[in-house]
């Protein structure tokens, strides 16, 4: 079936907060949430699920693990148990609910910055410290993890370490070298885990998504593994998510710190979360092209039209980290200089935490007609 990833759909009408955050005249290119219908499977599966008419209390059936463990094995060589996989209503829920299992009030959770904003508001809302320690940005826009300053941030009493890959904002796919020497600075601390991998099947050409917890089985003992379909298929507002977490151990802890904090997946998350993994690759492959060349043709129209913009492509997800600090804006605020003078509404960078100031983060999942626009707009306002 071929997807028409270049069709307008009109957003403003309906509940969107992507495009009702902001006035009708902003192009809205900020939060995670693709301008693109989901795959017609889901879209099939949730129809028979509604006309269905009752909503009761619901359990999984044996084909949703048959399915997450095939495409587990398929994608990443990587072989669990049934019971190792927690169904969840997201991944922010996800990595707050790890960290107050495995911590006490006080103690350090690790972190590279820039960082996710939620990521940014764990230790306040746990009750931790937080032992942050930057990316290391080179020369030409690519970011890199610095080693040595992160196994410096450690202290005695740090317990998390909370990765996130592929990274948001900066787009790194880590590598599995250097996945292999985070997991070996954790297993020499006495870290556990958490792997926020919630745009893994978000990669480019030449770029392959490594579960830090498939490197061996060590590894895969001391971590937690966050993943979802909601970036991938466009589902957010489903709220569907899963916890991978083979150590028994780590997974009473982390299902005990639930309470009666966090509820069940919903039916509909539960039907679009099956339908999205069982038949929706075909769509992802096609959306996969199409993201790509507009990754490129973001890359290649920044370093030409927009002057003291710098912007390294992505290995994975569809966000791009623009450097605008050499742009020569006024109060080094890329952000409201945007908004404001194009009318194009993107992250600000200063909400990611250290590094972030003088930068945007771009949304560039939408067709191509309003990404031009949006890079029209952008640089008029700088010329």
């Amino acid at each position: 079936m071929a997807y028409d990833f270049d069709e307008v759909i009109d957003r403003r009408r309906g509940d969107s907060n992507k495009w009702q955050k902001y006035g009708p005249d902003v192009l809205p290119l900020w939060v995670a949430d693709m301008d693109f219908r989901s795959p017609e499977p889901v879209i099939r599966a949730l129809h028979e699920r509604v006309a269905h008419g009752l909503f009761g209390y619901s359990v999984e059936q044996p084909e949703f693990y048959d399915v997450v463990l095939d495409r587990l094995r398929k994608r990443y060589g990587w072989s669990v148990a049934r019971e190792a996989v927690v169904h969840l209503p997201g991944v922010i829920p996800g990595f707050n609910l790890a960290c107050r299992a495995l911590t006490s009030p006080g103690d350090g959770l690790l972190l590279q910055t820039p960082a996710y904003p939620p990521i940014l508001r764990i230790p306040a809302n746990v009750g931790l410290r937080c032992d942050e320690v930057a990316l290391e940005r080179r020369p030409d826009g690519r970011y890199v993890v610095d080693f040595s300053a992160l196994e410096a941030a450690i202290r005695p009493d740090t317990r998390v370490f909370l990765l996130c890959n592929p990274h948001n904002p900066v787009g790194r796919a880590f590598d599995r070298d250097e996945l292999r020497r985070l997991a070996e600075i954790s297993r020499r601390h006495g870290l556990v885990i958490c792997s926020d991998e919630i745009h893994c099947d978000l990669l480019y050409e030449g770029h392959q998504h490594v579960p830090i917890a498939a490197l061996d089985p060590e590894v895969e003992q001391r971590t937690i593994t966050l993943m979802a379909p909601s970036k991938t298929f466009n589902l957010p507002g489903l709220k569907s998510s899963l916890a991978i977490i083979p150590n028994p151990s780590l997974r009473e802890r982390f299902v005990a710190a639930q309470v009666d904090l966090v509820k069940p997946v919903n039916v509909l998350g539960y039907v679009a979360t099956l339908a999205a993994y069982r038949d929706g690759q075909p769509w992802l492959d096609e959306l996969l092209r199409y993201l790509q060349t507009n990754r490129d043709h973001l890359v290649d129209f920044a370093r030409r039209e927009l002057p003291g913009v710098q912007v390294f492509p992505p290995d994975a997800t569809y966000l791009a980290w623009l450097d605008c600090r050499e742009a020569g804006l006024p109060g080094d605020d890329p952000y409201t200089f945007f908004l404001e003078r194009a009318r194009v509404a993107l992250n600000d960078g200063a909400t990611f935490g250290r590094g972030g100031r003088g930068f945007v983060r771009l949304n560039f999942a939408c067709p191509r007609s309003i990404l031009d626009e949006a890079l029209e707009r952008m640089r008029r306002a700088l010329r």
